[in-house]
């Protein structure tokens, strides 16, 4: 696959568009239901709302949607000054404010996209009950837009921290497993209000006037992922493209899954548009690695020959913690599945943060 090609007519080379041409060949039957419509969408900024926003843009050049999306974001400047030939493609229109307290200009809205959650923050920082009060109030505030506009569908970017930790015996938890974190741990508060929040748009669902879709999302990779941040696969990149170590701060035991940005964006297309109303969805890879396996598999694909240092020692006899999902549901129903391997996926990752320097705006 080719590494980077021209936006067309801009001379703009655009690493993402093998990357969006795939997401393309893989939605193209789904964009019809889209044409002349108005999106808002919320978190827009973020990992996964970048995602939807570059790959909405490149259906609507290509297909000639007539799409509008408004872009919620409480730093205007700062997402013009990281994403500029994005914001100034004239589709977007940027919303400056608070997920809690917005006001939205003017018009009907179609579909809305709500992908938007308040910083988890760090250890000395961390507010849970601002945490919670954030995410709940936002959820609030995006579900009466829904119904105040006559929207069609709403999606909801939900997480497989509701789920609450993932027993030892389970090795993929599927959608009607009832556990739950922890509420007597105020380091939950990010799946608490998830869960509040899921119940909040389904409620309003039920009231009439808008269909929701839950996608409950776990671990990803790819282009847009920090390396700075709570990451684990984006800590490592960074150490390995930095040519090592790559350091894994605990025990490198536990399990995860990583799906690839691409199909991430493929599946909640498909999930806006084709999903179940009022259901649930798991959204990610079933492929199980061990943090440890990741590390390692990371430094030899970015750094050949890098150390891989593991600081932590496993407890004896303790089962390895497990976050994977099944995916059988949106596989079943909606035919959807990981199409990029995790190789693939930090082979591309890695080679989009070396182009950085010179693809900046892109």
């Amino acid at each position: 696959m080719t590494a980077s090609v021209r936006a067309e007519g801009e001379g703009i080379v655009n690493p993402l568009a093998p990357d969006l041409d795939h997401i393309l060949a893989h939605t193209r039957d789904l964009w019809d239901e889209l044409r002349g419509c108005r999106l808002f969408i919320t978190g827009g900024t973020g990992f996964v709302g970048r995602w939807l926003l570059e790959s909405l843009l490149w259906a609507n050049d290509r297909l000639q949607l007539g799409v509008r999306a408004v872009v919620l974001t409480r730093d205007p400047k700062r997402f013009e000054a990281s994403a500029p030939v994005l914001i100034a493609h004239p589709a977007i229109e940027l919303l400056a404010g608070d997920m809690c307290s917005f006001t939205l200009p003017d018009g009907r809205v179609d579909y809305v996209v709500h992908a938007a959650t308040e910083t988890v923050g760090m250890p000395g920082t961390y507010d849970p009950v601002h945490k919670f009060n954030a995410d709940i109030q936002g959820t609030r505030r995006v579900v009466a837009l829904a119904q105040e506009r006559g929207a069609r569908r709403l999606i909801f970017t939900s997480s497989g921290a509701v789920y609450g930790p993932q027993p030892a015996e389970m090795t993929h938890v599927h959608e009607e497993y009832p556990g739950a974190p922890d509420s007597t741990d105020p380091w939950t508060a990010y799946g608490q209000a998830k869960r509040v929040s899921e119940f909040l748009c389904t409620a309003a669902a039920a009231a009439g006037g808008f269909e929701v879709v839950i996608a409950r999302c776990f671990a990803f990779a790819g282009p847009h992922l920090p390396l700075d941040s709570n990451y684990a696969i984006g800590n490592f990149l960074r150490d390995a493209l930095a040519g090592g170590p790559v350091v894994v701060a605990g025990d490198g035991t536990p399990l995860r899954s990583y799906l690839y940005s691409a199909d991430l964006a493929i599946w909640l297309w498909a999930l806006l548009l084709r999903g179940q109303p009022s259901r649930i969805y798991n959204v990610g890879s079933d492929v199980g690695v061990s943090i440890e396996e990741l590390a390692r598999t990371v430094a030899r694909i970015v750094s050949p020959g890098a150390e891989v240092k593991v600081l932590g020692r496993a407890p004896v006899g303790e089962p390895a913690r497990r976050y994977v999902p099944s995916i059988d549901r949106a596989r079943t129903e909606l035919g959807l599945k990981p199409l990029v391997s995790l190789t693939e996926a930090i082979e591309r990752t890695a080679a989009w943060h070396r182009a950085r320097p010179t693809n900046e705006s892109m």
